[in-house]
């Protein structure tokens, strides 16, 4: 028997990345899941792979609708989906800020109030974000992002304290650097890949970047009932960099 098995599961951003190793930690362990992306061709079986894009409030509440129809309820939110920036306050448009937003904030409402009437049929109902370490670190040339994950942290425990007495958990994840389709993208753009590369691993305490398993793993033990008395939480998983201050090698 699995942690997850009966359990019904919609991820976002679910055809790679962060998104699908957390699809497939679930299924995995007996759940069955739905993933919601732009690209769902890409979702591999036995993941439901449903397009869906977070930015159009009708699409949305068609995906959901249908998700939960295929899977026969809803008990699992992960609200994964997002989008990078990169520059100062200075070099993103106002148009970068609307989108960066609109996906990163906004798309996490509109899959939550469109989940929220089937979860609260659910006798285990949980919402995972994904959030990010610059929701707590200032790291140079990410402000946009990092506005935008700030406001994803802030509204996990705005919406833990709204939904509490229905008996639905909401809860953050918030990993360092991981080691992503879009970071290794970034870095085939630098002048210096191996060079970045390093510095990416170094400014992370174990030394490494974090792994998309290892985030799977922290939203699968939130989204578990091993922690149904867990609410409003926001876990690290970015090898140290948010509480540790170790000495230079």
């Amino acid at each position: 028997m699995g942690d997850f098995d009966g359990l019904k599961a919609i991820v976002t951003g679910g055809a790679s990345g962060i998104g699908l190793a957390t699809a497939r930690f679930l299924a995995e362990r007996g759940a069955t899941v739905a993933c919601l992306d732009l690209n769902p061709d890409d979702v591999p079986e036995p993941l439901i792979g449903i397009r869906a894009d977070v930015t159009d409030d009708a699409t949305v509440r068609s995906a959901v609708a249908e998700a939960v129809e295929r899977l026969g309820g809803l008990d699992i939110l992960v609200n994964n989906a997002g989008i990078g920036a990169i520059g100062s306050v200075e070099d993103n448009s106002d148009d970068e800020w609307h989108r960066v937003l609109d996906v990163n904030v906004i798309g996490m409402a509109r899959v939550s109030r469109a989940a929220l009437p089937h979860l609260r049929r659910s006798e285990h109902a949980v919402i995972v974000n994904t959030g990010s370490i610059v929701a707590h670190a200032g790291v140079p040339d990410r402000v946009l992002y990092s506005a935008s994950k700030g406001a994803v942290q802030s509204m996990t425990a705005a919406m833990a304290a709204d939904h509490v007495r229905e008996g639905i958990r909401v809860c953050c994840v918030n990993p360092g650097t991981a080691d992503t389709p879009w970071i290794r993208r970034l870095l085939s753009q630098a002048d210096d890949p191996d060079a970045e590369l390093k510095a990416l691993n170094a400014r992370q305490p174990t030394g490494r970047m974090v792994s998309a398993d290892e985030v799977a793993a922290a939203i699968g033990y939130l989204a578990s009932p091993l922690a149904s008395a867990t609410t409003g939480t926001v876990l690290s998983v970015d090898g140290g960099m948010h509480g540790l201050r170790v000495r230079p090698r």
